[in-house]
């Protein structure tokens, strides 16, 4: 067993299956073709992912780049052996990002890394990352996919995405024209989205005794199902509004929750005063604060607590910012003011 038609070893034997890569490639290329948008050339298999910039558009263009993975997440798609979000989250965490500088977000590519390639599973994972990709407007151009026995179990994978942007110079948006008194609004997140599951899987499954497949009444599903929620892609929602709202800075709420990310936008001379229960908490969060009894100090810096992105506005700008997501179906809501000091985010 394991031997090749001269009796030696072969890559097979060694854990690495390159027909079973080939057929993830023909599945995954499908996938990849719904998501093509104007500029794209070419189409996935080869050594690169082609992108014409429209310089006709343009006048001044910036490209946004940025990576992101998924985290520990991926544990509870692993063990629910389901694959087909966690893609949209991968996306996500690239895309908003981009998206905080004002930049559209133009192509993605992927790094999937597993232990046994399966290509139903490989393609289940990219079908996720293809739908993350219309929701947020960009094309999937490329990526790579490893197999890697001995490195990862056989039912474990690794993922890891980036994203390249575009924004006009002037149109580019750095949080450097944020001043005191200026509104904080928040948008609604799903959930958890991809951060803090370390933590969520300790207090839940660990000291709480909660299993996946249990439903919670608290959270209307089974945990499972609530823990795999894709992260929300803002990207359709705030781009049009940056050209009628003077959006001077935004965030997006991922690992350090809402004090560790909005400072990263504040300028010198302002820090921002949030202001809790001006927002709704979805119950996900409670359920995790009652069951590993974590102080609210640490839910603050972990969590989203309920809030995935944050724009500052001018004061008298915020209302009609509000009202106007608010009729799209968003949930929006002011959830504090900028104020003068050193660049720090407080709770009142």
């Amino acid at each position: 067993m394991g031997a090749g038609s001269g009796g030696g070893l072969t890559y097979r034997a060694a854990g690495v299956d390159l027909r079973a890569a080939s057929r993830a490639v023909e599945l995954i290329r499908g996938l990849a073709g719904a998501t093509h948008r104007p500029g794209v050339l070419g189409e996935v298999g080869g050594f690169g992912g082609f992108f014409a910039l429209d310089t006709a558009r343009y006048r001044r263009p910036v490209l946004v780049a940025a990576t992101d993975g998924v985290g520990t997440k991926l544990r509870i798609a692993q063990v629910l052996d389901r694959h087909d979000t966690v893609g949209i989250d991968l996306v996500a965490m690239c895309a908003n990002d981009v998206l905080v500088h004002g930049a559209e977000p133009l192509f993605f590519l992927d790094y999937l890394a597993v232990g046994r390639l399966v290509p139903e599973r490989v393609a289940s994972i990219v079908a996720g990352i293809a739908e993350g990709c219309r929701m947020a407007g960009c094309a999937l151009i490329g990526g790579e996919t490893a197999e890697m026995p001995g490195f990862y179990g056989p039912e474990e994978y690794d993922l890891a995405g980036f994203v390249v942007g575009v924004v006009e110079r002037e149109a580019l948006v750095d949080g450097g024209r944020i001043r005191p008194g200026d509104a904080v609004v928040g948008l609604a997140s799903a959930g958890l989205h991809s951060n803090g599951y370390s933590l969520a899987r300790k207090a839940l499954l660990e000291a709480a005794g909660y299993r996946l497949d249990d439903r919670v009444p608290a959270l209307g599903c089974t945990l499972g199902e609530e823990l795999l929620r894709p992260t929300r892609i803002y990207v359709r929602t705030v781009l049009p509004l940056l050209g009628r709202y003077d959006v001077r800075g935004m965030a997006h709420i991922t690992g350090g929750g809402l004090p560790e990310n909005i400072v990263r936008i504040l300028p010198p001379g302002t820090r921002v005063l949030l202001r809790p229960g001006s927002w709704p908490e979805p119950p996900v969060f409670g359920l995790i604060r009652e069951a590993g009894r974590v102080a609210e100090e640490e839910m603050r810096r972990v969590f989203n607590l309920g809030v995935g992105f944050v724009l500052v506005v001018p004061a008298a700008q915020a209302p009609d910012l509000v009202g106007e997501l608010r009729g799209q179906g968003e949930g929006a809501w002011v959830i504090g003011e900028v104020v003068a000091g050193d660049p720090a985010v407080e709770f009142a």
